[in-house]
C-alpha cells in the first residue's frame, strides 16, 4: 500500500538552501500555540564555514502600500524567535523531521520556533480591486538566511521566506445561549414596544444558517412597519484607540407580518448565512490569514485568554447580530444587538495523528513523498 502526503518545500533562488515544512497551519490553542518546526537542506560546498539562520516573523500591515511616500511605512515587523539553524545547536526532533531528514539525507538539519502566546492570529483584510500591493493584516513567515552572525544582512538569491498561518479552532465548549429584550416609551405614549431576540445558540461554523428569532409586542401606539436584520463584523485595530470599525456581511429585510399595530404582537424566525462568495468585491472585509492555492474564508472570531492582554500589533475579529424595527419617519427605530463565535470546528487531532503517523510511515517505507512547491 503507497500512501501519499504533502510536504512543503521552498528554496532560495540560488537553489543551495532548501526548507521542508509537514504543514503551514499552526493551532492557537489559546493557552499554548504549537511549535514551528521543519527541516532545513544546505549545500555544504556553497557556505564556506558561513552559518544560516531561520527567523519567524510577524508582519503588521495598517496601510496601504501605494500610500506610502518619503520614507513613511505602514508595515511592522516583529522578530518572534531566531536561532541558528547551520551549524545545528539543537539535536532535538519531531517525529516528522527525523523521517524528513532521514529521507533527505545527511544535509538536513532541524529547526523549531516557538510562538508567543500572545500573538495575534493571522488576518487578511479585503482590498479592493483597484488596490495594488500587499493587503492590510497579520501575516506570519519563517526567513531562513545566510550570514556572519544573527545581525548580518541578508542577500535575496540567499534568502528563503515561507508563509504560514496561525489559526485558532471552536472551543469544545459553547457559550449560553444569546438572548436579549429592548423596550423602548415614546413620549405621549401610554405603554413600550417591547422587542426580543435570542439564537439558538452561541457558537455557529464558517457557512453554517444562523436562526434569528424575533418576538415584537407592541403595547405602544407606534406601528411597526419593517424588519431588519444583519450580521456585522467587527475588526479592532489594537494599534489605534479609535481603530474599531464594521461591515455588514450579511443582511435580510421584510414586511412579511408587517405592519405590527398598536396591541398586536409578531413572531418571526428569519435566516442568515454570512459567506465570503456574496462579500468577494468588498472593501475591508476581514478575512482568515491567506496562503497562496489555499482557500480562505470569512475570519473568524478571535478568542483571547485575558481580553485586557491584547497585543498592540494585532487585529481583534467578534461577530454580532443586529434586528432593527422601523416605525415611520415620526416613529424612529428601534435597535437590539447580539453577539455570537463564528469558527471553524476544531478537528479530530486523535484521529488526525493516528492518520498523519501511518502517512508517514507508509509514504517513507514506499519512497514517496508528495512534495508541494510554494512560490509565495
Amino acid at each position: 500500500m503507497v500512501v501519499q502526503f504533502k510536504v512543503f518545500k521552498k528554496a532560495a533562488p540560488n537553489g543551495k538552501l532548501t526548507i521542508y515544512l509537514g504543514r503551514r497551519d499552526f493551532v492557537d490553542h489559546v493557552s499554548t500555540v504549537d511549535p514551528v518546526d521543519g527541516v532545513l537542506v544546505v549545500d555544504p560546498s556553497y557556505l564556506n564555514n558561513r552559518r544560516v539562520f531561520g527567523q519567524l516573523v510577524c508582519s503588521f500591515r495598517y496601510g496601504r502600500e501605494e500610500d506610502e511616500t518619503m520614507g513613511l511605512s505602514f508595515q511592522k515587523d516583529l522578530y518572534l524567535a531566531s536561532e541558528q539553524i547551520y551549524p545545528p545547536k539543537n539535536d532535538e526532533c519531531s517525529k516528522l523531521q527525523e523521517r524528513l531528514i532521514k529521507k533527505l539525507g545527511a544535509n538536513a538539519y532541524p529547526f523549531t520556533f516557538k510562538m508567543p502566546e500572545q500573538a495575534p492570529p493571522s488576518v487578511t483584510i479585503q482590498p479592493a480591486q483597484e488596490d495594488e500591493g500587499r493587503p492590510c493584516g497579520v501575516e506570519y513567515y519563517i526567513k531562513v538566511y545566510v550570514g556572519e552572525n544573527e545581525e548580518d544582512r541578508s542577500h535575496k538569491r540567499s534568502t528563503v521566506q515561507l508563509n504560514i498561518r496561525r489559526i485558532q479552532f471552536a472551543p469544545s465548549r459553547a457559550g449560553r445561549q444569546p438572548c436579549t429584550i429592548v423596550r423602548k416609551d415614546f413620549m405621549l405614549s401610554p405603554g413600550e414596544l417591547e422587542l426580543e431576540v435570542n439564537l439558538d445558540k452561541q457558537l455557529y461554523y464558517h457557512n453554517e444558517k444562523i436562526a434569528i428569532n424575533i418576538m415584537v409586542r407592541n403595547h405602544s401606539n407606534k406601528t411597526v412597519k419593517k424588519i431588519k436584520s444583519a450580521v456585522q463584523q467587527s475588526v479592532d485595530v489594537c494599534l489605534f484607540s479609535g481603530g474599531q470599525y464594521r461591515s455588514t456581511v450579511a443582511s435580510v429585510e421584510t414586511q412579511e407580518g408587517c405592519p405590527v399595530s398598536p396591541g398586536s404582537a409578531l413572531q418571526k424566525v428569519l435566516y442568515l448565512t454570512p459567506t465570503l462568495s456574496s462579500n468577494m468585491d468588498r472593501r475591508g472585509i476581514a478575512l482568515d490569514g491567506h496562503l497562496k492555492n489555499i482557500h480562505t474564508n470569512l475570519a473568524s472570531s478571535t478568542l483571547l485568554a485575558n481580553p485586557e492582554s491584547r497585543d498592540m500589533f494585532g487585529m481583534i475579529i467578534s461577530y454580532t447580530v443586529k434586528v432593527k424595527l422601523y416605525l415611520g419617519a415620526m416613529g424612529g427605530e428601534v435597535t437590539a444587538e447580539l453577539p455570537f463565535v463564528l469558527m471553524h470546528p476544531k478537528p479530530d487531532l486523535r484521529r488526525m495523528m493516528r492518520a498523519d503517523s501511518q502517512a508517514q510511515v507508509e509514504a517513507f517505507r514506499s519512497d514517496s513523498v508528495n512534495q508541494s512547491v510554494d512560490m509565495d
